[in-house]
């Protein structure tokens, strides 16, 4: 049974954050003092293994919920666990979906599924949270793309859902606003795509447009969410490009 009265340490939910650039952002986090709510959907065996490491380091330092962001059922699952907790300082919306969605071939179950996970989901988990976030003076952190400002060929709704999670960064940080802090980070070349880590063409082709010459880092993210999570107290509505100077020649 949890105890709310434990929570005397603040308190970030990642979602997503079983592997790559969320569970950094939660080693981050956790190194900086926070109790961390670790979200994972199927990545069970990492989120697992993620906790063990946290609470051994720091006991009672993390907590798992399991759930599909892609249904109302789910997000609520994880507003009743926060409310149980009775405290969020921080929300990093990092859950995504991503993958190829060419215009005569997509359907609207990809539809559902990249709009759900990229801008439905977070919007309704801030929404249900925001009771907890306003009581901590908290913030929130949208992980967005490069590719919501410049589109992807092949891509279409995962451009949109990006675009659009821009687009909720903005609403709701005036809706939120005294109070909580909306932010959104936007990533360039961070990791490849899984499906994509052996196409060495598309790797080159894709560096080549970046004029730092190189591919990002989680930390590079991760870094950036927690500034603007916990030092930049005057950012609100803003999304910060991390994508080694590829969005300059927007």
């Amino acid at each position: 049974m949890i105890d709310s009265n434990t929570f005397d340490t603040p308190v970030v939910l990642i979602t997503g954050a079983a592997r790559r650039i969320g569970a950094v952002t939660a080693e981050l986090f956790h190194n900086a003092g926070y109790t961390v709510i670790i979200h994972y959907n199927r990545s069970a065996a990492d989120a697992d293994r993620l906790c063990e490491t946290f609470n051994q380091q720091r006991a009672d330092s993390c907590l798992l919920v399991q759930a599909d962001l892609n249904e109302m059922a789910g997000i609520d699952k994880i507003i009743q666990l926060v409310t149980t907790i009775g405290r969020l300082d921080v929300l990093i919306n990092n859950a995504s979906s991503f993958y190829p969605t060419p215009l005569k071939q997509c359907n609207n179950e990809q539809w559902d599924d990249l709009i759900n996970s990229n801008l439905k989901g977070p919007f309704f988990l801030t929404q249900g949270l925001s009771a907890q976030l306003i009581e901590a003076r908290g913030s929130v952190v949208n992980i967005s793309d490069m590719h919501a400002r410049q589109a992807l060929k092949d891509h279409p709704i995962y451009t949109i859902a990006k675009a659009g999670n821009i687009a909720m960064t903005k609403s709701l940080a005036l809706e939120l606003a005294p109070h909580v802090r909306v932010n959104s980070v936007a990533p360039g070349a961070i990791l490849w795509p899984e499906h994509e880590e052996d196409d060495i063409a598309k790797q080159d082709s894709v560096l080549s447009n970046v004029p730092m010459g190189r591919l990002g880092n989680e930390m590079d993210i991760a870094g950036t969410a927690f500034f603007l999570a916990v030092d930049a107290s005057y950012v609100t509505g803003q999304t910060i490009a991390v994508d080694g100077g590829n969005s300059t020649s927007l």
